[in-house]
């Protein structure tokens, strides 16, 4: 077999690995796959195979990316790529040793979140005229986003059954299809009765998806269609420059830390995988622990 393609054979086999044992989602190992191509075809003009590539080959293989234009995030992301395929190589005994072992990733600046405060968050949630059918839908998408903190592609796909009024909770799959339950508070779920009761079925056509949220055509609301609805609202009360829907994402972590939330706990409700995901919402917190501060220290 020749070196590219034993070099195409072994990459396969990680990605069936990344897309069935890791569970992970089908754009995130369409990235890995374009990032270790990228390694294949380097290593194909040094006539290597990829498990032969040495250290220093890769850390020329990072420069030369670099120079292209790469920048800091999508380099970091190809150190973990990287990584993360030699450890797999390691392990299925197609490579000896672990030439990615010693590389770093560039440290990134991550923005902080932008949330709005809670007398924003009152404003546009009373934005929609719940008097017309998608009015009172779009109230209900708003009371769900806050309440939930649920991605937008979370909230398009839930359907009915996946929300148990009675209790106030949501079940919803996320990144990698993981399933993760998630309280719903009871304004949220008095918003979206109504909506059920009383504009659901205005919009509802024979061939309607089973979907919770329907378009003025009765058909799944789409990602775009949801960002519109948020922008729109946003506008009518003067948030449009800080809001986006996953704006409201950050605001449910970002209030429910100010409010004293145990960090694993949110952790679980949004669904991140590791916590230091979640813990960027402690930054935005600072108000908070000035007010703790001056309130329990004895000389504050």
């Amino acid at each position: 077999m020749e070196r590219s393609s034993a070099s195409e054979a072994e990459l396969s086999s990680y990605l069936d690995h990344l897309r069935v044992e890791r569970g992970l989602a089908p754009n995130s190992v369409l990235a890995y796959g374009r990032d270790l191509r990228g390694l294949a075809a380097f290593a194909a003009r040094k006539r290597r195979g990829l498990v032969r590539l040495t250290p220093q080959e890769l850390v020329d293989f990072l420069a030369e990316r670099r120079s292209a234009g790469l920048e800091s995030r999508s380099i970091a992301r190809l150190v973990h790529a990287l990584r993360g395929y030699y450890r797999f190589a390691v392990r299925e005994g197609l490579a000896e040793s672990d030439p990615a072992e010693h590389l770093k990733a560039p440290k990134i600046l991550t923005p902080l979140p932008r949330f709005l405060t809670s007398a924003q968050i009152d404003a546009l949630l009373e934005a929609p005229d719940v008097k017309t059918t998608l009015g009172l839908r779009d109230r209900a998408i708003l009371e769900v986003l806050y309440a939930t903190g649920l991605r937008v592609s979370e909230l398009v796909s839930l359907r009915p059954r996946d929300l148990n009024l009675e209790v106030g909770i949501v079940t919803c799959f996320g990144k990698g299809r993981k399933e993760r339950i998630v309280p719903l508070g009871g304004q949220a779920r008095r918003w979206v009765r109504r909506y059920l009761e009383g504009a659901r079925e205005g919009l509802a056509k024979p061939a309607s998806p089973p979907v919770l949220f329907l378009n003025h055509r009765g058909g799944k609301l789409s990602r775009m269609g949801l960002w519109q609805i948020v922008r729109r609202h946003a506008l009518t009360v003067g948030v449009a420059r800080v809001l986006t829907p996953h704006g409201l994402r950050h605001s449910f972590a970002t209030h429910l830390l100010e409010r004293g939330a145990d960090l694993r706990a949110l952790q679980a409700m949004l669904g991140h995988a590791d916590i230091s995901t979640t813990q960027i919402y402690t930054h935005v917190s600072r108000e908070r622990l000035r007010r703790v501060y001056d309130r329990y220290h004895p000389r504050a």
